[in-house]
């Protein structure tokens, strides 16, 4: 049987979906799931800072990458940082959308401009939490989105969900973008890929889940013998979707390269930064030379988690997993995977891959509730300690 195909729920050409109010309050046990696994992470995080002599305030809003948002924020772009080996880090490598909202709410609230990137990111994780419950309640019911909800907050680098971040607001307008795509509301689609262009460069994955779905739902339309501009009319808004998603992503990408002076501007400034794609070749040394050391736990323990996603990924699509979802998860994969720079950071990249746990949720799903909820807990748990841990050790970037 195929556990993970989707349940049968009315599509969009037969129901118009529940109100907005309607919506939220079957999402609540979602939410309040959600809440419960990241205030838990908060109050180990600020038990284990004061026995450190650090401040949790201070983790979440004023290290890493958050500074660069703020600094966007209040002086816009054009800082930089050389580096003793002749990089050059500049605020460029930042997408616009989190410190503008930033700015925006620092301007309207007595906030600063930290402070407003946090209260982003809690609202916007929320909202995050909100799509993955509505994503796992239409295709696999109701409890597996709770447990998917519950899962992403649960994630160990989840901690990052409550930083001054842009992980929680991408992952927010992603997930919505596709559900959008789900239900074939093809504008809104398109316009919350365009936001989520402007918020992290993996917007990419967003665009593609867009642009793929619509191709091959026109090629099977085509297939059937169906006229294209008929294809088109039957599914109302998607040419507008289809050139409204990448408008923000490549808005940004183009601003950059005419700024620098290059079309390749932005791929210039993230090699400044030691970023960019090299199809994998630099992690595959990396864990190599794990492996090859005295540190071959950490190498063992690193391609194990490596060949866990991979087949999350392999087993959801096998499975029957809706082709936006996996475009997009996929993508978001393979870039996390193929891009060099600093190792330690592609947990964190790979957070917004939520459609890798929907294998896990549809397992819990079927556990008996004490049993689901046992899993979670101990999930919670480990994801606590651990962001505690490394937020007050190395922590991100």
């Amino acid at each position: 049987m195929n556990d993970l195909a989707p349940a049968g729920v009315p599509g969009p050409t037969t129901c118009a979906g529940p109100a907005a109010g309607t919506a939220l309050r079957r999402a609540a046990p979602a939410l309040a799931a959600y809440a419960a696994v990241r205030l838990l992470g908060l109050l180990v995080l600020s038990v284990w800072s004061a026995a450190a002599g650090k401040d949790w305030h201070t983790l979440l809003t004023a290290r890493w990458d958050s500074l660069w948002y703020t600094r966007v924020a209040g002086q816009g772009y054009g800082y930089t940082v050389p580096m003793p080996n002749g990089d050059l880090h500049s605020s460029l490598a930042f997408f616009p959308l989190l410190p503008g909202l930033e700015r925006g709410l620092s301007a309207l609230l007595p906030l600063s401009p930290a402070d407003a990137g946090m209260a982003v990111a809690w609202v916007a994780s929320a909202v995050a939490a909100w799509a993955l419950y509505a994503t796992g309640e239409r295709l696999y019911g109701p409890r597996a989105g709770v447990a998917l909800a519950a899962l992403w907050a649960a994630l160990p680098v989840g901690i990052v969900q409550s930083m001054a971040y842009s992980e929680s607001l991408f992952t927010a307008l992603a997930a919505w973008a596709v559900y959008a795509v789900l239900t074939e509301r093809w504008v809104a689609a398109g316009v919350l890929a365009s936001l989520a262009g402007l918020t992290r460069p993996v917007g990419a994955a967003v665009v593609a889940a867009v642009w793929l779905t619509a191709a091959v739902t026109l090629w099977r339309e085509r297939s059937g013998g169906v006229r294209l501009r008929a294809a088109l009319r039957a599914h109302p808004g998607m040419l507008s979707g289809v050139l409204l998603a990448p408008l923000g992503w490549c808005g940004f990408f183009l601003w950059v390269g005419a700024r620098q002076g290059s079309f390749t501007g932005y791929l210039d400034v993230q090699g400044g930064w030691g970023n960019g794609f090299d199809g994998g070749l630099a992690f595959g040394a990396f864990i190599w030379q794990q492996l090859s050391g005295p540190t071959v736990a950490a190498g063992l323990g690193l391609l194990l988690g490596v060949g866990l996603v991979i087949w999350l990924y392999v087993h959801g699509v096998r499975r029957g997993q809706p082709l936006p979802l996996a475009v997009y998860g996929g993508t978001v994969l393979l870039l996390a995977l193929t891009a060099k720079g600093y190792f330690g950071s592609k947990p964190r990249l790979m957070m917004p891959a939520y459609p890798l746990l929907l294998p896990l949720a549809v397992a819990l799903a079927r556990l008996r509730p004490v049993w689901s909820w046992l899993a979670l807990g101990v999930l919670a748990a480990g994801s606590a300690v651990y962001g505690a841990f490394w937020l007050n050790g190395s922590g991100p970037p």
